[in-house]
């Protein structure tokens, strides 16, 4: 075995029903009868734990896709994610969670939950969601706009913040002479009376063993980098080309130092989907097999969303002209991150709409590759070593087949490559990621709230 090089690769297994594929859950061999099933999830999380995986991610739309033609979500993540911690002991668990439509002592008590419940291996991805139908089911008339988003997101996350260190990591004294199970000198309020939010605290129980949960971002529009380099400790993103993810990279790092972040705790993992077959051939025929299982109406009605206006008028085999995206694909200042890797997508290979519909169908918008074991723990290396990449969130087309072949047969060759764990090392998300355990900001660096009133303080 090769000596370990300090730099290792951070992977992730996202979890998507029969598979991330649109059209998985109608191959022959999908496990679409199951995933109403928690022990068919259980069973997937022990496989990602046993090939020494970092995580298993589950995204969330809190809303039907309003189409027959693939499944919906069966689970509420942050539940699932429970239910995976108790048949698991180190894999780690991100779910997703929406500042727009939680509220934020909900969303803390959700999420400290599931960190101590599995012994410290949660991480929250944070999201904004402008999804109008998901705003429909909370009583909202639509959802604002991009930078609005954001700045309701960033107090929400300070307002969370400071719930969880609320607690100083002793305050717990559990003193069974004296009769004192808490220091209440060291439990404080929060007092939060901000432009969105207005919150109390403090928080209703102790810190959690990482301290808060692990601080994931998803958001790629300009606002979203913005946000991500003040807050989060790993970034899943979206990229087809080497280049293009590597100006992220470089990006997102130069942000973070900017401010006084240190770079190496900003994770960027970009989704990458592999079909991986014995040979070359037989992996092009297994994309191509799974992509005649699509259903062209959904992937346009999805593609529509994207470039903000019908397509309907293209004939499938019509090339699909680069002015629909309006120039997308050259803007930085972007305000729809997805809407700019489709427009490059376009501009740059000129695709016809059903080769377009067939690249977003297997990963939507984020990297698709096909190949050997060989080949596809080549292209991971590639983006690793040339600072694309700090690791991946791996998104199968088809569960459980591809995720197997993924740990099977592509995770020993990064093994043997020196560029992945072959056991854990520590216990919890930050551990894994290797991130720092965060102090309490209330243990010397906020002095902004008052100390808890309790009666029998001592």
């Amino acid at each position: 075995m090769p000596e370990t090089p300090t730099r290792q690769l951070r992977l992730n297994a996202f979890l998507h029903d029969t598979g991330h594929h649109e059209a998985s859950w109608r191959h022959p061999d999908s496990a679409v009868e199951h995933i109403a099933d928690i022990a068919w999830y259980q069973d997937i999380a022990r496989r990602v734990e046993a090939a020494k995986l970092d995580a298993v991610f589950l995204a969330d739309s809190p809303a039907w896709y309003g189409t027959g033609y693939r499944p919906s979500n069966q689970f509420e993540p942050i539940t699932l994610l429970t239910a995976l911690a108790t048949v698991t002991e180190r894999i780690g668990l991100i779910s997703t969670a929406s500042t727009s439509f939680y509220e934020p002592f909900n969303l803390a008590r959700l999420f400290a939950s599931l960190d101590t419940i599995s012994g410290g291996r949660a991480g929250w991805n944070v999201v904004t969601t402008y999804n109008e139908d998901a705003a429909h089911n909370f009583g909202l008339d639509g959802v604002p706009g991009n930078e609005e988003r954001y700045a309701r997101a960033q107090e929400f996350l300070d307002v969370v913040t400071r719930l969880w260190d609320s607690w100083e990591d002793d305050a717990v004294v559990a003193d069974r002479a004296s009769g004192d199970y808490v220091d209440t000198s060291k439990v404080h309020r929060i007092d939060h009376a901000g432009r969105y939010l207005k919150v109390r605290g403090p928080f209703s129980s102790p810190r959690t063993p990482q301290g808060r949960p692990v601080y994931v971002q998803a958001g790629s529009s300009n606002a979203g980098r913005a946000f991500a380099a003040r807050n989060a400790e790993a970034i899943f993103t979206a990229h087809q080309t080497l280049g293009d993810a590597q100006a992220f990279y470089d990006d997102i790092k130069s942000r973070a130092v900017s401010l006084g972040r240190d770079p190496g705790h900003v994770l960027v993992l970009p989704g990458i989907s592999p079909f991986i077959a014995d040979t070359a051939t037989q992996a092009e025929e297994l994309y191509q097999y799974v992509n005649g299982l699509t259903v062209p109406e959904f992937g346009l009605g999805q593609l529509e969303k994207i470039a903000g206006t019908s397509l309907h008028h293209l004939e499938l085999d019509e090339r699909v002209p680069a002015e629909l995206f309006g120039g997308a694909g050259n803007v930085l200042d972007n305000q729809r991150s997805r809407t700019q890797v489709v427009a490059n997508i376009v501009e740059r290979d000129r695709p016809t709409l059903r080769e377009l519909l067939h690249r977003l169908a297997g990963g939507r918008g984020h990297n698709v590759v096909h190949g050997t074991p060989v080949q596809v723990a080549d292209v991971i290396q590639t983006w690793f070593e040339n600072r694309a990449a700090d690791g991946f969130n791996i998104m199968p087309p088809l569960y459980p087949q591809l995720l197997d072949a993924f740990t099977e047969k592509v995770v020993p060759i990064l093994q043997d490559r020196g560029l992945f764990r072959t056991e854990y090392t520590g216990s919890t998300l930050r551990e894994h990621y290797g991130l720092p355990r965060p102090a309490s900001g209330y243990a010397g660096s906020w002095p902004l709230s008052a100390d808890l009133p309790l009666a029998g303080a001592r």
